[in-house]
């Protein structure tokens, strides 16, 4: 299995240790639920070093951009980020990431850890003259601070204010004395806090400041499995489970990401768009449990009369609201928010209600 620049430090720490994308990574240190509730109300620190970072670089990286991705590109003013998606050629999504605009003709995309080599492969085959790639994906360190007081913790590393850094916006400076550290708005847990990504070289000496910096706020490690509980409370997707190859962008509710603007001809424009006109066969919903019960992936979806429907793409028991929720896939005439839908929980079928996530409000 690969390593992260900071592995030793979660055998260190006593981590449970899992495979996750070929990574050894951290499942979970004093417990998924105590990290959790770690990260809503104080600050937590994961790994995410695993993910996949891409430079985008020269004259040719917009229109390479409007042509891979679906959400517009061009709208993003140098400092600022976007959640995008890589449209396949059926009309499904190859990955969701982040676009950054770091220069005036540079960008960088960040995408899953799972799907590094399939992206890499995708942009390369779709590559256009006048965009220079590279892959800086094992040059390249990330934690992700996040929870109400990850500002108050970051704030004593850096003369950044970071209170002046909107949401999906970001700043390149020096944190903990290392210079050329990206600071960025853009968590997945709903918590608020940010992203720092920096060379792995100094990876230690950023993990012990921030760690330092945070005791006095109750800092913690975390693990993916609280990532995960954390970002289906806020009814984040995650790929793999509600986004793939198959699940194209206007079903998974990403029409806000998917821009239909004059010269922008992505990939599977034509498809998307008589989707968002006419309407499609299924669509993303999240859901709470009426009855007791853990929904998880997998699980069948019917409707009220016992139509078999769908399938549960994530799901959990919500650390927060202390009841199941989950996500899925359903009929159109289903999805409205109130509506009752039954769950199939080995043999029991449950009821549940459709609800417009989060479910952390």
């Amino acid at each position: 299995m690969k390593t992260t620049p900071f592995t030793q430090k979660h055998l260190a720490l006593g981590a449970k240790m899992h495979e996750f994308a070929g990574y050894n990574m951290p499942i979970e240190y004093t417990g998924i639920i105590d990290e959790h509730l770690a990260v809503c109300h104080d600050v937590g620190v994961f790994d995410v070093s695993h993910m996949g970072e891409f430079w985008v670089k020269g004259p040719g990286a917009l229109p390479f951009l409007q042509k891979i991705t679906s959400n517009n590109v061009a709208a993003l003013t140098i400092g600022k980020a976007q959640y995008t998606c890589f449209p396949n050629d059926r009309g499904g999504i190859v990955d969701d990431l982040l676009v950054y605009r770091y220069e005036a003709e540079k960008y960088m995309l960040v995408v899953n850890a799972a799907n590094i080599e399939k992206d890499w492969d995708w942009c390369v085959a779709h590559a256009i003259e006048g965009a220079e790639l590279e892959n800086a994906s094992d040059r390249m360190a990330q934690l992700a601070v996040q929870g109400p007081k990850a500002i108050h913790a970051l704030q004593k590393l850096t003369d950044i204010d970071l209170s002046t850094i909107p949401y999906y916006a970001f700043e390149v400076g020096t944190l903990a004395g290392q210079p050329d550290v990206i600071i960025s708005n853009t968590g997945y847990t709903g918590a608020g806090g940010f992203e720092l990504y920096f060379y792995p070289q100094v990876a230690d000496a950023i993990w012990d400041a921030v760690f330092e910096a945070g005791a006095e706020f109750g800092i913690k490690p975390v693990g993916l499995g609280a990532r995960d509980t954390l970002r289906l409370e806020m009814g984040f997707c995650l790929y793999g489970n509600d986004l793939d190859d198959t699940t194209s962008p206007i079903e998974a509710g990403l029409g806000w990401i998917t821009k239909f603007v004059d010269g922008k001809d992505f990939t599977s424009r034509a498809l998307l768009e008589k989707q968002k006109a006419e309407g499609v066969s299924r669509k993303l919903v999240g859901f709470e449990m009426v009855d007791r019960g853990i929904p998880r992936q997998g699980y069948n979806l019917h409707s009220a009369e016992g139509e078999e429907m769908g399938v549960v793409t994530s799901g959990t028991m919500s650390p927060i609201r202390k009841i199941g929720i989950g996500m899925g896939y359903v009929k159109p005439e289903q999805s409205k928010p109130g509506t009752e839908i039954l769950v199939d929980l080995r043999g029991r079928k449950l009821r549940a209600t459709v609800v417009k996530p989060p479910f952390r409000k």
